[in-house]
């Protein structure tokens, strides 16, 4: 937070002379006994430092205003505010940290299951899992991990880092059941120990800038490489089966990268090109409830096999990191973050709901949890930052403060 110190407008200039200088010492003295409290005749300069900026002004400056200290100082309630503002910050990490527990519950039941498919030889029982799928999901994963490791959002890191380990769980139980090549896997498994080390070592500051750079391009032509591709097969049969999409978008990604690291793009540009790779890994995200959505207009009898308990546990996942993503303002973050438990979650509770899998009352509940949850977050964060409607707080999100 902004350090404040008190500066008199009434400070003594070195020039003056003895008499002068001894006769301001003394008016001075008056003043600050008059001025126990901040007031307008106080000053108060937010620095970014420890230490306090003094600045000699003389007594009186015609037409001398400062927008930020035209008012008097911060009153208790003011304080107070300061105070609240620290506390959401503080709650809001928590809450993303909490979502550690519903995605581990939301893994747990998949691993527990293929362990004891794989105990009794029932390896056949595996190949159910799509391993691409999983692969798509774990380079999700890392490049979200880049992501907030560059921003030093540790507890969404960790939120990250744990997606990656339980998704590579059940790829090694894959590779075990033979249902995923042994190439892809020796792969996929040298990426995985790749990326966790090069994140880590770059959050603590161990990491040299060339082999990052080099690192954020591999994810970056991944994940812009694999989007088209999942999105294209998504809706095969009625679309042929081709690896165009991806090849055209790989050739493109490597053209964009190589031309980003030449010079040959604008600062824009450039810029573009270096958040592809969270925009790609958050897509790919907001692509999984579109696949899910699909599969259950082509086979609705497939919804009776849809665990509600999961699609509950989606839901407050990534629920609870709404209110960070929106208090430090992270357009991309809350765009997933929204999409993934309204779309994914609830989207299939509702889904269940219709076709009687499920009970009225456990919607209606499912349906005002999350209203009221979505509503105390943008109210909250109005609160904290002095606006008078949640719709400011919306407002700097999408357009910036």
């Amino acid at each position: 937070m902004a350090k404040f110190c008190y500066v008199s407008p009434h400070l003594q200039i070195q020039h003056l002379s003895q008499h002068h200088h001894q006769q301001q010492h003394r008016t001075n003295h008056l003043l600050l006994q008059q001025h126990k409290f901040p007031t307008s005749q106080n000053l108060i300069f937010p620095t970014q430092y420890n230490h306090c900026r003094l600045f000699a002004f003389p007594i009186r400056r015609p037409n001398f205003t400062l927008n930020a200290l035209h008012s008097d100082p911060p009153n208790p309630e003011e304080v107070g505010t300061n105070e609240a503002y620290q506390q959401w910050d503080s709650l809001t990490s928590k809450f993303s940290g909490a979502a550690n527990l519903p995605f581990l519950l939301l893994q747990m039941p998949q691993i527990l299951l293929n362990a004891k498919n794989l105990i009794a030889g029932n390896n056949i029982a595996l190949f159910a899992i799509p391993w691409l799928g999983m692969l798509t999901s774990l380079l999700g994963n890392l490049s979200l991990l880049s992501y907030f490791a560059k921003k030093r959002e540790k507890e969404a890191m960790v939120v990250q880092t744990l997606g990656v380990i339980s998704t590579y769980v059940v790829i090694v139980q894959l590779a075990l059941a033979e249902s995923m090549p042994l190439p892809y896997f020796l792969a996929t498994s040298v990426v995985v120990v790749s990326g966790l080390f090069l994140n880590f070592m770059n959050y603590f500051g161990l990491l040299n800038a060339g082999i990052w750079r080099f690192w954020e391009d591999f994810i970056t032509i991944g994940g812009l490489s694999v989007l088209p591709q999942i999105m294209w097969s998504t809706f095969i049969p009625y679309l042929p089966n081709s690896i165009l999409p991806g090849a055209i978008s790989f050739v493109i990604a490597v053209l964009a990268v190589t031309m980003a690291r030449t010079g040959k793009l604008s600062e824009k540009g450039v810029k573009f090109v270096g958040g592809i790779s969270g925009w790609t890994a958050t897509l790919l995200f907001m692509w999984m409830p579109v696949s899910q959505m699909w599969t259950n207009f082509l086979n609705p009898e497939n919804m009776k096999g849809l665990s509600a308990f999961s699609m509950l546990l989606a839901m407050l996942g990534n629920g609870l990191m709404l209110p960070r993503a929106l208090f430090i303002r992270d357009f991309m973050w809350f765009t997933g973050s929204t999409w993934a438990t309204i779309f994914y979650g609830y989207g299939n509770l509702a889904c269940l709901f219709l076709l009687n899998i499920i009970s009225k009352e456990f919607f209606l509940a499912a349906t005002v949890g999350l209203v009221s949850w979505i509503g105390t977050a943008f109210w909250r964060d109005s609160v904290v930052r002095g606006y008078s409607s949640p719709l400011a707080s919306l407002r700097d999100l999408v357009f910036g403060s």
